[in-house]
């Protein structure tokens, strides 16, 4: 199997989880503040992390530069601390569905983001998936008909998924940027996931204090325990280390292509697993992003070989 072949399955898993979220944080939101929430399945993504990465922390950690000191700081703001804090108040807002399917719109977000700071260029595929994306985020604000209105805290709910897509986005194209000019290559993939999880949590600390997180932990019942540890071993631990393993393999537009599954994974379990019901404006919606998805990504893998062989 081929490098860019391994970096799209590692692509895959990391975005399947990642559309787990939506699914945990809504069992969580209301019952804990965000930061809590936030703070929480960080520690326990550290706790599964440091046991396998100690060394290798020992080892690097004298050598890592302020340059990439700064690149995990952003990581750790954007891909964790600012689309967390996104998300989780949008679920006290909106639907787990819907929000998941409102996540789609980060492929061509990231599209974007890639051709201004990486410059990679942008394919017609590329300029009609992004068409597709914009269209479908304005079917399910109900813009195209007439008869639909949403309430100011519903089309609140939705702005703030769409900040949370733009904070993945952004994620996605420093960590490829952060990949592909560093010159140091100490940090093992799960050294790094345990790295911008510390910085994140060190950034929520303080937040969740004055949410009051000792009186809620005490009243969470199994299910929310379970939803924490979900979030903080997999949604967060697994996954990142997937997503390292898989952008230093592959350019920033296909993981664009792949961050299309986090709406697909996130829908199908609100619907199976949280009973919610999707009409036909949001499957309507959901099918243009994810041909937003696809249009974004199609060829993504043969333009890289062709680069890496020029």
């Amino acid at each position: 199997m081929s490098s860019t072949h391994m970096g799209m399955l590692y692509l895959a898993g990391a975005f399947s989880l990642a559309g787990t979220s939506v699914i945990a944080g809504s069992l969580l939101s209301g019952i804990l503040g965000v930061f809590t929430i936030s703070a929480i399945s960080l520690l326990f993504s550290l706790a599964g992390l440091l046991p396998f990465c100690a060394a290798n922390l020992r080892a690097a950690l004298p050598l890592l530069s302020w340059r990439t000191w700064l690149e995990l700081f952003f990581q750790a703001l954007f891909g964790i601390f600012l689309f967390r804090l996104f998300l989780l108040q949008a679920l006290l807002l909106t639907s787990a569905g819907e929000a998941g399917i409102l996540t789609g719109v980060t492929p061509a977000v990231t599209a974007v983001l890639a051709r201004l700071l990486l410059k990679e260029p942008l394919d017609r595929g590329q300029i009609a998936g992004i068409v597709s994306t914009v269209s479908g985020i304005a079917v399910l604000q109900g813009l195209l008909s007439t008869g639909t209105q949403f309430t100011q805290q519903h089309f609140t709910g939705n702005m703030l998924v769409l900040c949370a897509a733009l904070s993945e986005s952004l994620f996605n194209v420093l960590s490829r940027l952060a990949s592909v000019k560093a010159a140091e290559r100490a940090l093992s993939p799960i050294a790094q996931s345990a790295l911008v999880s510390a910085i994140a949590l060190l950034l929520c600390l303080i937040p969740a204090l004055n949410e009051q997180a000792d009186m809620r932990l005490s009243e969470l019942n199994i299910s929310s325990w379970a939803a924490l540890l979900w979030y903080g071993l997999f949604v967060t631990a697994l996954a990142f280390i997937f997503w390292y393993e898989g952008i230093k393999r592959c350019k920033a537009s296909v993981a664009a292509a792949f961050t299309g599954l986090m709406p697909v994974t996130s829908l199908l379990l609100a619907v199976l697993f949280l009973g919610e019901e999707a009409n036909v404006q949001q499957w309507a919606g959901g099918l243009l992003v994810l041909a937003g998805m696809v249009l974004t990504g199609r060829n993504k893998e043969k333009n890289f070989t062709i680069n890496k062989e020029n």
